[in-house]
């Protein structure tokens, strides 16, 4: 038996099997069934052939464009695809321990860069990037059927209990609770907005445990006691018969109901508008059970990741109308391709530039041609997404986004393209319907000017994630710094007050995206700032919606203004903690 001291946040004693999650490497962790290695060792096998047949198809393209020498730079990652000691060794693991094969490549990943950081040699050290980029794209053909982690959750089958490095809000606000029964993390504290979450789902939950998510294996027996701040590794049959007598009065876990699936409102009545933001059409269903009334972010660069070219114009337009009738008669606000060069080079039609997909979370800072910058400079590819949107348009009603603005000029550029393409339809005999255009407001630039570009558009978004990132000089994937991206920053909530009143000024609709949108410790105070429109993972609506109908307009108005007058965001944790007291979500 090994015991973990931390924080207790949340009241209550639990024991289940381990899952590991893995958060800052975006990799879930957890124990499979003896009957389920099969099936992980086929996708792991699937993943190596994927990953087989893209690197044939770039080093045929590179040498037929640059010459075999060029192409010969590929020859290192097909010959690991077979070497025994990366997929082998992964299945091996899979086998053996009975973990996940996400988890299992990414074990082997570690295991080899180990090697490489003992070598002398700088340039097979260098070569660590090499064995970097296929595991990369070994994960990402992983990925495929698989949308999130929560997705992955959804297939344990039996009680669990979670132990995170850390755990987002809206990770948590997804998690299926009726399965996983509490939490533990390395991180947090007792105002740690995922702590306020466990306690208005009367989870328990211990955080501040520092290496548990390190230590603890998957499969193994945990008791979560977060009356008693510990974590319990293998418990002997006394602390058991005490888990049982406390476990069964517990509430049974949260579960989805009609009313949690009804549109928002606050206590008084005021309507809250929740919409979904969408990845893969096949997320449509999920957003409609959920409650959304509407898609606010489709990601359309996602388009970008499974195949082998950009897709055409028709298969774009397949796809939006897909989106737009699934959505009916709710609205959908598609965002142009937010991928910079180095994510467009493997799709581009030459992919000898170089580069390869990266995943945002397992990326560095992106401050280059991005966004609409890319757009403007590739007026091909951007002229064929308009022109698959706008024939999309005649079927439902569509939003029309630009991702990572930073002047008006830009967006005058981009207006003068949207003329031409809609002029063009129109000749063509293509009906095009009056289609909004708008703008995600995500770097201090834009919020800055959001006065003026606000008489230039027909709505904003404000995209938290990346505004945080760029306001507070804080590389996400840096975790030297990560530390410091902090939500509730002063900084952050004058410039989203800001943004909101120059809307407001040039009577255009705002909503909100992004981690901030997700979080419910967070979201009535944006609401008391003056936001009634939220885009948020599907798996967050229900929660948000309880949280929101027990809150009255006044009162959180009241609350935004105590907020604007502090300094420091401990103080502005705990005027929340005070504020906003314990949730009672009921759903």
């Amino acid at each position: 038996m090994k015991r973990f001291s931390g924080i207790g946040v949340s009241p209550g004693v639990v024991c289940g099997r381990a899952v590991i999650l893995m958060q800052r490497a975006q990799v879930l962790r957890y124990r499979i069934l003896p009957s389920r290695i099969d099936h992980e060792l086929g996708r792991l096998e699937q993943s190596r052939q994927r990953s087989r047949q893209q690197l044939h198809d770039i080093r045929a393209s590179v040498a037929e464009r640059r010459g075999p020498d060029l192409a010969a730079i590929f020859d290192a990652q097909l010959l690991m695809l077979d070497d025994p000691m990366l997929v082998p060794r992964a299945a091996a693991l899979v086998s053996d321990t009975l973990v996940n094969a996400e988890w299992a490549v990414q074990q082997v990943f570690e295991d080899v860069s180990a090697v490489f950081d003992e070598i002398a040699d700088p340039y097979l050290r260098e070569r660590k990037g090499d064995v970097a980029d296929l595991v990369g794209r070994l994960k990402m053909n992983l990925r495929e059927g698989v949308v999130s982690p929560r997705d992955l959750l959804q297939q344990l089958d039996e009680a669990s209990v979670l132990i995170a490095d850390d755990l987002t809000p809206s990770l948590a606000a997804q998690v299926d609770w009726t399965k996983v029964r509490g939490f533990a993390t390395d991180a947090g504290s007792r105002t740690y907005h995922t702590a306020i979450l466990a306690r208005s789902l009367e989870v328990p939950a211990v955080v501040g445990l520092h290496v548990a998510s390190e230590e603890i294996q998957p499969g193994e027996l945990v008791v979560i006691d977060g009356t008693n701040a510990a974590v319990i590794v293998d418990p002997d049959e006394e602390t058991l018969d005490r888990v049982i007598r406390e476990a069964h009065d517990r509430r049974p876990a949260a579960v989805w109901t009609e009313a949690a699936r009804r549109p928002a409102r606050l206590a008084d009545g005021t309507a809250i508008r929740l919409d979904a933001n969408i990845e893969f059409p096949e997320d449509l269903a999920a957003a409609r059970y959920a409650g959304a009334e509407g898609v606010g972010l489709y990601r359309s660069e996602f388009l970008l990741t499974g195949g082998h070219e950009i897709p055409d114009e028709d298969e774009q337009y397949a796809i939006y109308r897909q989106m737009v009738e699934g959505m009916a008669p709710g609205l959908v606000t598609i965002r142009t391709f937010d991928v910079d060069e180095d994510q467009l080079a493997l799709r581009s039609a030459d992919p000898a530039l170089g580069g390869s997909w990266i995943a945002d979370e397992e990326r560095g800072s992106r401050q280059g041609r991005r966004g609409l910058r890319l757009a403007l400079a590739q007026p091909d590819l951007f002229r064929t997404q308009l022109r698959a949107l706008f024939r999309a348009s005649c079927h439902g009603q569509l939003r029309i986004m630009f991702p990572f603005v930073t002047s008006v000029e830009q967006i005058r550029q981009a207006r003068a393209v949207v003329r031409d393409v809609i002029a063009t339809l129109e000749r063509e005999g293509v009906p095009v319907p009056a289609v909004p255009i708008g703008v995600m407001i995500e770097i201090p630039a834009a919020a800055y000017t959001a006065d003026l570009l606000a008489r230039e558009v027909d709505f904003f978004t404000i995209g938290t994630n990346d505004l945080i990132q760029y306001c507070l000089a804080v590389d996400r994937a840096d975790e030297r710094v990560s530390m410091l991206y902090e939500p509730l920053h002063p900084a952050i909530l004058r410039v989203v007050l800001m943004v909101r009143r120059a809307a407001g000024r040039q009577r255009i609709p705002v909503s909100l995206c992004g981690e901030m949108a997700s979080d419910p410790a967070i979201l009535p105070l944006l609401v008391g700032l003056g936001l009634t429109e939220f885009s948020m993972t599907p798996g967050a609506i229900g929660v948000a919606t309880q949280v929101l109908s027990e809150r009255r307009l006044d009162d959180l108005r009241a609350l935004a203004r105590r907020v604007l007058t502090l300094t420091t965001v401990e103080d502005i944790e705990q005027e929340l903690v005070a504020g906003l007291g314990r949730y009672s979500v009921k759903l």
